[in-house]
């Protein structure tokens, strides 16, 4: 990777930065604070704003890693979702600006959200190699699902998400758990066929949020989780919500965790598939992992870290072979 100097001491990094206005004013103001900080630390900042679907990906295809040192994206994990998908063809490693609801990635590596920490993790993170999904074809970073979550993803509108926040995921379940007429769909996981109410794939650990839905899940594994819920129905839908905000979900008898590396999911033509918050693919769906597909900025000392939780402990699990360079040591303010 290559670098400009403001000294002989401390190089700096060139910065693309992909921004979703989506996210309004006052993440806006966020994202103006981090701005400040990294050109105060010397990094070479331009900014690029989307004004639709697709842009993020398109600007990300785009980007020349003769000309940054890495890409950050300004916006929620759907923002983080498209960009990656536009950097599959390129070694630019990406830092995130989380600017989204939820920022489930931001939490999966250690990123606190005051702008010092996200400023410090984008000017002197160290790149680490992680897995990423594919869902026939489609890349992603953080889980996909079909069943039930799919059907809430598939409600929320932008503009009540952008009003409500997180409330509007709770409004679209509400809404399709009187609407939805819970199906069993046929998971094929390694060639090992399974039947459940609800499936979730994750290279994650945590959902929606800071609940755990998969404790040992990793970005930096070359394997997937694959949860499946077993029981369906509109009194079991309520009974995995209230098991994953009180941090019981993985210990449920009715809920399996299995890893995997490739998964099969067949239900009703058509259904929706969601990836990291937003509708990718339609049933039948194959998915694949990608091991080391991406670059990922973590902040300086999460780089071996696992995840933290306040509910279901883990037994920490040894991080990924470190293949890049940081960019920079820590600098003072």
């Amino acid at each position: 990777m290559r670098h400009e100097h403001v000294n002989d001491q401390i190089p700096t990094r060139r910065l693309l930065v992909i921004f979703n206005p989506a996210a309004g004013l006052r993440r806006r103001q966020r994202l103006e604070a981090v701005l400040v900080r990294l050109r105060a630390r010397g990094c070479r900042v331009e900014l690029c704003e989307t004004t639709g679907p697709g842009d993020a990906e398109r600007f990300a295809a785009a980007a020349d890693p003769e000309r940054y040192d890495a890409l950050v994206v300004a916006g929620g994990d759907g923002t983080v979702n498209e960009t990656i998908n536009g950097l599959a063809d390129t070694p630019l490693p990406l830092a995130i600006l989380p600017l989204g609801t939820a920022n489930v990635l931001a939490a999966e590596i250690g990123l606190a959200l005051d702008p010092d920490s996200i400023a410090a993790a984008i000017a002197h993170g160290r790149p680490q190699p992680i897995t990423l999904g594919a869902a026939n074809g489609r890349r992603f970073i953080l889980m996909a699902g079909a069943g039930f979550d799919a059907h809430v993803v598939a409600t929320v509108s932008t503009p009540v998400k952008r009003w409500l926040g997180k409330g509007a995921y709770v409004l679209a379940m509400l809404l399709q758990l009187w609407r939805y007429g819970f199906p069993r769909y046929q998971v094929s996981i390694d060639g090992a066929p399974h039947t459940a109410g609800s499936v979730l794939i994750a290279n994650a650990r945590f959902y929606a949020g800071r609940f755990v839905a998969a404790p040992a899940a990793d970005l930096r594994s070359p394997c997937f989780q694959v949860c499946l819920f077993e029981r369906t129905g509109r009194l079991a839908a309520i009974g995995y919500a209230l098991a994953l905000i009180t941090g019981r979900l993985p210990r449920l008898a009715t809920y399996r965790i299995l890893p995997a590396e490739r998964i099969q999911i067949e239900g009703h033509t058509g259904e929706p598939v969601q990836a990291d918050g937003d509708i990718i693919a339609t049933l039948s769906t194959r998915i694949e992992v990608l091991p080391s597909a991406l670059a990922l900025i973590y902040p300086p000392g999460r780089e071996h870290a696992q995840p933290r939780s306040t509910a279901t402990p883990v037994t920490p699990r040894p991080a990924a072979a470190e293949t890049l360079r940081p960019a920079a040591s820590e600098a003072p303010n």
